[in-house]
Formats: C-alpha cells, sequence, structure tokens
C-alpha cells in the first residue's frame, strides 16, 4: 500500500468514531489531565490493512527461528547458567506486555484523540502478540531444556517468589491509578522509550553470546514493534504539555516513572546480563557501559532534555542518582547477592561466580572483589549441602535488608535507606524518591491540588511479611518450588544436578523461622529505630555490618 493510500486509510478510520449521545458518559478510567487545547496527531498513521502483513512475517521469523533451534540441537549447546535465569526473566516478563496490552484501552477515553485511539488499539495487539510469543518461548524452553523444573510452574507460582513480586508490582504500575500517569508517563514514555534499549536490546546480544539464538530472534521481534509505542507516548506528551494545567502532573509523574523503572528494571536486566552470562571477553560492554549508552545518552540526552524547551522540569538528579548508583554504589552488584542470598525462595539454579567471572568484575569495575569476591567464595563453599545451613542462614558478613515499601527491591544501597510512618505503618524506603512516591505523590493529593485518580500503594507488599514465622520448608512447598518427587528443591546454588548434591526440604527444617524486617521494624520503640535506621546506614557495601568503630 502506497504512503498516499495509507494516510488516506487512516483518515477514514477516523471518521468511524463517535460520541454517544444516548447515555451519559461514564469515565471508567479517571486522569487528573487535562486534554482542552491539544494538537492531536498520530505521526505513525499505522493501519491494520499494512500491519497484519508485516506482523505475519515477523511471526514467520520467529516461528521459523523456533523450529531451527530445535532442529539444530541448541538446547544441549545454550550455557546453563544463562538459561537459568530465564526461568525469572521469561516467567516475568509476559506480565508487562499483557497488562500494557490491557493499559491501552484506559487511554480511550482519557485521551480525547480518535487519532491516536488506532495507534492505542494496534499497540494493544502488538502486546498480546508479544506476550504470546515469549509464552511459547519458555514452553520450548521447558519442553527442550535438559532441566524444565521451575519453567513448568512460573506461570502459576512467579508472583509468590521473593523476587518475582518485583516484577508484578512493577507490571501491575500500568494498569492502577490516573489513566495518564501509568498507560502513557509510566509505559510509554519512560518504560518503552527508555528501558526497552537494554531489555530487548542489550540483552539479546547476550543471549546470543551464551548461544541461545532463540531469545533474540523473539525480542527483536518485540523491539521492532517500540517504535510505535514511544510514538503514541510521544503524541500524548505532547498533548498534555499543551495545557499548562498539567506541568505539575508530568514533572510528579516523570520523576516517580524514572526512578521507579530504574529500581526494578536495571535491578533484573544488569543481573541477568552480568551474572547470568558465561561470555568474559574483556572487549564487550558491562552493564554499566550499556546503560550509558543505551539509556543516559540515547535517551535522557536526546530524548528527555528537548523537552526543557517547553518549560518542563526534567529530573536531572534522579538521571544522576541513577547512574550514580550503577557505577559507584555498586546497585546491580547488590542485587544480583540479594538473589543469590535468598536462592532456596527462587525457582531457578543460581551458578556460582568463578576465579575467570571475578577476572572479569574486576577489569570492568576496579575494586569490585574487594567488595564482593569474598562473599561469592563463601556461596561457593556452602553450596554443597554438608551439614550447613543455606547461605542466608550461615555468618558470612552479610545483614540481610530490609524491603522498600514502593519499588519492592530491598534497601541494598544501606546509606540511601530512610524510614517514614505512613498511614499508621512504618516503612523502610531504599531512596528519598521511593519515600517520596509513596508519601506524597500517591496520594489524593499532591502539592495542595486535588488528585483523586492517583491512587495510593496498598496490599501485601513484602514477602516476608507474608511468611513471617514460617519454617523455611513450608515456605518453599507452600510456594510449589519442588521437584517432582515432593523434597527435592526447584533452586539450587549450583548447576550440578546429581541428587546427592542437591538440597532438599529436609534441609531447611532445621533453619531458623523466616522474620520479616518490617515486622520487627515496627515493633521497634523509637529510640530503638533510630538507632537501627543509624547502623543499617553505615552497612555495606555487600551488606557487611556496620564498623562498631565509626
Amino acid at each position: 500500500m502506497s504512503r498516499q493510500s495509507l494516510a488516506k486509510a487512516h483518515q477514514k478510520i477516523q471518521e468511524l468514531s463517535w460520541e454517544p449521545v444516548y447515555h451519559e458518559p461514564y469515565m471508567k478510567y479517571g486522569t487528573d489531565y487535562t486534554f482542552r487545547k491539544a494538537a492531536k496527531k498520530d505521526p505513525l498513521k499505522q493501519v491494520l490493512r499494512s500491519y497484519f502483513p508485516m506482523q505475519e512475517e515477523k511471526d514467520n521469523r520467529v516461528y521459523g527461528a523456533s523450529d531451527g533451534a530445535i532442529r539444530g540441537n541448541m538446547f544441549r549447546q545454550v550455557q546453563e547458567r544463562w538459561l537459568e535465569w530465564q526461568k525469572l526473566f521469561l516467567s516475568i516478563i509476559p506480565l508487562p506486555e499483557i497488562s500494557a496490552a490491557r493499559s491501552m484501552p484506559m487511554l480511550f477515553q482519557a485521551v480525547p484523540n480518535p487519532e491516536l485511539h488506532n495507534g492505542q488499539a494496534i499497540q494493544m495487539i502488538d502486546e498480546v502478540r508479544h506476550s504470546t510469543i515469549q509464552q511459547n518461548l519458555k514452553r520450548l524452553y521447558m519442553n527442550n531444556y535438559i532441566d524444565p523444573a521451575g519453567f513448568n510452574n512460573t506461570l502459576r507460582n512467579f508472583h509468590s517468589d521473593y523476587c518475582g513480586t518485583i516484577g508484578r508490582q512493577f507490571a501491575e504500575g500500568f494498569i492502577t491509578g490516573d489513566a495518564i500517569t501509568a498507560a502513557s508517563i509510566y509505559l510509554t514514555i519512560v518504560a518503552e522509550t527508555a528501558f526497552t534499549n537494554t531489555l530487548f536490546v542489550a540483552m539479546p546480544a547476550e543471549a546470543a553470546a551464551n548461544g541461545d539464538y532463540l531469545l533474540p530472534t523473539v525480542f527483536h521481534s518485540v523491539q521492532s514493534d517500540e517504535s510505535r509505542h514511544i510514538s503514541n507516548g510521544y503524541a500524548t506528551l505532547l498533548m498534555a504539555l499543551s495545557d499548562e494545567d498539567n506541568r505539575q502532573l508530568l514533572e510528579r509523574d516523570l520523576r516517580y516513572a524514572w526512578w521507579n523503572n530504574h529500581r526494578v528494571v536495571d535491578a533484573a536486566i544488569g543481573t541477568f546480563i552480568e551474572y547470568g552470562t558465561k561470555d568474559r571477553r574483556k572487549d564487550r560492554e558491562s552493564y554499566a557501559e550499556m546503560w550509558r549508552r543505551w539509556i543516559y545518552d540515547d535517551y535522557y540526552r536526546a530524548y528527555l532534555l528537548p523537552l526543557e524547551k517547553y518549560g518542563l522540569v526534567i529530573p536531572h538528579d534522579l538521571v544522576e542518582e541513577s547512574w550514580n548508583q550503577i557505577w559507584n554504589k555498586g546497585y546491580v552488584h547488590e542485587v544480583a547477592q540479594f538473589f543469590a542470598t535468598g536462592w532456596l525462595a527462587n525457582y531457578w539454579r543460581i551458578d556460582g561466580m568463578t576465579d575467570e567471572d571475578f577476572e572479569w568484575f574486576e577489569y570492568k569495575y576496579p575494586g569490585w572483589y574487594d567488595k564482593y569476591g569474598k562473599w561469592w567464595e563463601n556461596y561457593n563453599r556452602l553450596a554443597k549441602p554438608n551439614g550447613h545451613h543455606p547461605i542466608v542462614a550461615e555468618d558470612v558478613d552479610y545483614v540481610y535488608p530490609h524491603r522498600c515499601w514502593t519499588c519492592m527491591v530491598p534497601c541494598l544501597v544501606r546509606e540511601d535507606m530512610v524510614v517514614d510512618k505512613v498511614d499508621g505503618q512504618w516503612r523502610t524506603y531504599c531512596h528519598e524518591a521511593c519515600r517520596w512516591t509513596d508519601a506524597e505523590a500517591f496520594r489524593p493529593t499532591y502539592q495542595g491540588r486535588e488528585t483523586p485518580n492517583m491512587g495510593k500503594l496498598v496490599g501485601h507488599r513484602e514477602w516476608e511479611t507474608l511468611y513471617h514465622g514460617w519454617n523455611w520448608a513450608d515456605v518453599v512447598s507452600d510456594m510449589g518450588f519442588v521437584r517432582d518427587d515432593g523434597k527435592t528443591m526447584t533452586a539450587q546454588p549450583h548447576l550440578d544436578l546429581d541428587p546427592k548434591k542437591m538440597w532438599t526440604l529436609d534441609h531447611l527444617r532445621r533453619m531458623p523461622h523466616v522474620a520479616s524486617p518490617n515486622v520487627i521494624l515496627n515493633e521497634m520503640s523509637d529510640a530503638e529505630r533510630e538507632a537501627f535506621v543509624a547502623d543499617y546506614n553505615r552497612q555495606g557495601p555487600a551488606g557487611r555490618p556496620a564498623d562498631a568503630t565509626s
């Protein structure tokens, strides 16, 4: 179809929209934004007549690659370390995709723009397709990989896992609260425009380096749709900027959306790329180098900074602090250490680091070994059951961290942790930005302005609190992370499938019971809590106890 006929078809589609006069309109998904005088343009003008043939061709490539992977015996050549981490990744990623699909109808009423509604409808189809091919990818891994345990129950159980719960809150942010905040600013303007670069471009490159060429095929097919989604977000952003009343909300939402994406996406993808790989070539990029190129330069400098010409205040401080956390505060390394600390509450096997890994980390992150090397040596020492507890219950100079109430990633950069009493409960936050999100931004009033559609962060948000006082064996059984024999655990702190070297529920029954840091925090007196916070802020790096002399 020619470009001219595409434009005509797109124009014709708009004529099919109408405002019903036979009932009083009801705003099912509310927003505090206003669009009184906004220009209404869809830059891409996509129509289904051109969309479906394009997607059919892409699907043919994806499923052809799937067939080739099976015939080429890819699953016996791919690195086990890499595919084990995919049990976590591929359990979480379909939920953000399907949540993104569900978020598009929220914008149909909130954004008065028939031209954009067409693009949003196509994005909804995109997201359903993404979820489908990702679920199929997980099914192929399950059916062909040497250890399917973990792949087989993640769709049902990932939200119970102490890492998967973080991904769930991230995805549900697309469909809760103010419609524009959730489905436009948080999803299309920040998550898809900035963070899919490392998610769908950098990560597939690492997959290929580990012998997995199927994930790159699937995720490049996904990323090629993101330009349309980015266009939807940018068009909505320009509409919002046309009304001065929206500026306050835009600046609020950019701060929240940026920080929560950084906390969750960088934690997950950074760990997969740095700790899920066996590719230790010195000339390959570290996650910090990828982040600087894909997010700092391509998104922050090329996309966010030009918005200042509209008078919009950009969260420069949070962008710089995100980089500071990744490069100077070891954020990704702290997250990987936390994941490995709680290996027994997972559904995948976490491989320990080797001398080759140590050398690469020290080359890319000078000083890494002094901070994290000893702990990973202890992880390897305690990997096989031999009369000792799992590492979380052993004395390895690691203080189990508190959860952040907002992003749900633990407060791993100890110096940044803050505490506040919100809604009658003492809560810990990983950073002042997360405290601000919960205590100030997600409220029915913001800086004196009524924001009834914003909502609040509520519910059971801390995994440890749900299992406070439980025996560890009962926790793992309740989550369903047990193999077919009913006692051997799905998760293991090594890759050896010798039954004599694998942990079972019997090993866990001797451990101390689960203790929720938040429950303990709320039982403290004011003086005890003040002393606790001061001690916590002095801890680390690598979760080490605070120096008693400091």
